[in-house]
């Protein structure tokens, strides 16, 4: 052999034993990488479809979570009742007891009315302009400065995409018929209902179809045909008002106690974000493809009689959401604040989607 190869072989040698004694840390530290168990608490019963389970839910955001992080952070579930109360989720993870709950942010709109506007607004953006705002136009930069005081951040969840007006005893033909209602309906529409005579209530999803049956409610909102449907709300109420003016586009709330959040490696942060941001898509598109069929057994099988409410309906209902935005914005400079930038966000969005969406069914496809 030549000496010129005997120095080449050699050399390589070297550099190879000192390639894997460079490379054996790395190797150490990624398989001694600090894992974390942490828990998740749900304001909605077990087995639901969407708020518990399937597509885009809690459960399915746990489970890629723990996928894409090799199971270097496992969340253990609990639905309402399990570990505790259906809306005690704030005060938990505040305190620090629990890591994160799953809910919707108006739930806690008692405690910061600001809130609401990261759930959904009455009258305000579906589900394109909502998630446009919250990632693209500072809206999820105002709900974390919201939970700041609190000590928690949150993340958009999922998304029902438009919900329906609710199940009624008896048809809504008249805003006289509000008066005295006994309606189970959460967040703001229940402050406007309330202005408007409604006997507004919250009840957790779990409790809506025995007062309904019972008549402790006259009324009650849920979510959308199929969601309602195996609830069974159409066995207590047959007239269902759709299109929901006060829900064109519901976001689930990811809430994570800020300690706990600041603990986390910035890979582990980013794949709970990327995990609930494919939770948000997976979510509104298993919600489009199921309602279908869904609002077409209510009525083809079911008996149910499936309307809009009355245009004087609709107008009493948008002046008194007006109103009552304006009280809360002028109350709180931070309300104050997310409702300006939802606001001014919505009316660039509007013009767009009238140009767009609202064109191509109107105009162009005719629906």
């Amino acid at each position: 052999m030549s000496l010129s190869r005997r120095k080449f072989l050699t050399t390589a040698a070297v550099s190879s034993t000192a390639g894997l004694v460079l490379g054996a840390p790395s190797i150490a530290r990624a398989q001694s990488a600090e894992s974390f168990n942490w828990r998740m608490t749900n304001a909605y019963p077990p087995g639901s479809p969407f708020y518990v389970e399937g597509p885009g839910s809690p459960t399915d955001v746990i489970a890629k979570i723990n996928a894409m992080s090799g199971g270097r952070l496992n969340i253990q579930h609990f639905s309402s009742g399990e570990l505790i109360p259906a809306f005690e989720g704030f005060e938990a993870v505040q305190s620090g007891t629990i890591e994160m709950n799953a809910a919707n942010s108006y739930f806690w709109s008692g405690t910061t009315f600001a809130a609401q506007y990261f759930t959904t607004v009455p009258f305000g953006m579906s589900f394109m302009g909502h998630m446009a705002w919250l990632y693209h136009g500072g809206g999820l930069e105002l709900w974390h400065e919201v939970y700041e005081p609190y000590g928690m951040v949150a993340f958009p969840l999922n998304n029902t995409g438009v919900q329906m007006t609710g199940w009624f005893r008896e048809p809504i033909e008249d805003i006289s018929q509000l008066n005295g209602l006994r309606m189970r309906v959460p967040g703001l529409a229940g402050q406007v209902y309330s202005s408007l005579g409604v006997d507004a209530r919250v009840l957790p999803g779990g409790e809506i179809f025995p007062a309904l049956e019972r008549g402790v409610i006259d009324a009650a909102e849920f979510v959308g045909p199929f969601q309602d449907r195996r609830m069974g709300l159409h066995n207590a109420a047959k007239f269902y008002h759709t299109t929901g003016w006060h829900e064109p586009s519901t976001t689930g709330e990811l809430l994570i106690s800020k300690t706990h959040w600041d603990s986390l490696p910035e890979d582990l942060q980013m794949i709970v974000k990327t995990a609930c941001m494919a939770a948000c898509l997976e979510s509104v598109t298993w919600s489009e493809a199921v309602n279908g069929e869904a609002m077409t057994d209510l009525v083809e099988n079911e008996g149910v009689t499936a309307s809009m409410l009355p245009t004087p309906v609709i107008d009493a209902l948008r002046e008194a959401t007006q109103d009552t935005l304006a009280t809360e914005a002028n109350a709180d400079p931070l309300v104050r604040k997310v409702h300006d930038s939802y606001m001014a966000f919505k009316a660039n969005h509007d013009r767009w989607a009238g140009a767009s969406e609202r064109a191509w069914l109107n105009d162009i496809i005719g629906v």
